[in-house]
């Protein structure tokens, strides 16, 4: 069982046994996907920060994996496999985190890359409607960050509108540019949730919603992302995570004990000049849940 040096076990209040905790950070992003930093350089930065457990979350992409468990044990960092896929549910788009799944299996590849397969086409059109207004050359200036069309995001236009002195940060590209309703909006049909959770769990991972807060839901349409995500096998939540509130968090416990999922902590890290939360500096999550590592001990790779 994972230990912590500082301090005692929290408690599972609903079931009365111990939850150990560990600073664990299981949503990142490297420059395999839509970071600035390289596998190696977030691994040290993991450790450099406390953390005790890690994985890497590229967006629709494994191909970050070897790198970032290899550098992870070299430190002496656990690492679980991880990847984070683009969901259409509702005509919005979601986020399922895959946790601890076999990085090698082919039917996930093949599914990760049949969902990166329009970021090309969606991208060509976003620097059309850029253009439209005035803001020519886009698709080139995005292109600098990534070296992958396949894998070419918003997030890579906001860095290259930042650059070119368009807004003032990436926050300010996305709210101006890059939303519902703005010239650069695209809305691309990603994979169905059944297809994500099946991939991950047929790969012997865990599937997890990521950052719940951040989608514009009716509550009934939550209850349906969360009824049929687990009806599909889904088994855990994000409560703890860079873009989540504590009342988020609070309202996210409630979420899991109703649904009886486990819990997930993640940065959703991206860059040390854009993220809200560094690797390693979430509080912790509340007490009374049941943290995913627990479930997920024997697929965590170790150091020898």
């Amino acid at each position: 069982m994972f230990t912590h040096p500082s301090g005692p076990a929290l408690y599972n209040e609903s079931v009365n046994t111990p939850t150990v905790w560990i600073n664990a950070d299981l949503h990142c992003h490297s420059a395999v996907s839509d970071g600035t930093l390289q596998p190696e350089a977030l691994a040290a930065r993991a450790k450099a920060n406390g953390v005790e457990l890690w994985a890497l979350t590229d967006h629709d992409e494994v191909g970050g994996q070897q790198r970032a468990r290899d550098a992870a044990l070299a430190l002496g960092l656990p690492y679980l496999t991880g990847t984070e896929i683009s969901v259409t549910f509702a005509d919005i788009t979601v986020h399922i985190v895959g946790l601890g799944f076999d990085a090698d299996n082919e039917a996930l590849k093949a599914g990760l890359a049949a969902t990166r397969g329009g970021r090309r086409e969606r991208a060509m059109e976003m620097a059309d409607g850029l253009a439209k207004v005035g803001i020519k050359g886009t698709f080139d200036g995005a292109l600098k960050y990534v070296k992958n069309p396949e894998l070419i995001s918003r997030t890579h236009f906001a860095r290259h509108l930042v650059e070119s002195k368009v807004c003032s940060d990436t926050q300010e590209v996305f709210r101006k540019y890059l939303v519902e309703g703005k010239p650069g909006f695209v809305p691309h049909r990603w994979a169905t949730l059944r297809n994500a959770v099946t991939w991950i769990t047929q790969a012997g991972g865990m599937a997890v919603i990521a950052h719940p807060a951040r989608y514009k839901f009716t509550a009934n349409e939550e209850y349906a992302l969360f009824t049929e995500f687990k009806t599909l096998g889904g088994e855990g939540v994000e409560v703890v995570t860079g873009s989540h509130s504590s009342a988020d968090a609070l309202r996210y416990t409630e979420t899991a004990l109703e649904y009886g999922l486990l819990a997930s902590r993640g940065s959703d890290f991206h860059s040390p000049a854009e993220s809200h939360m560094d690797l390693g500096n979430l509080p912790p999550l509340p007490s009374q849940l049941t943290p995913v590592w627990e479930a997920l001990e024997s697929r965590v790779h170790r150091p020898a």
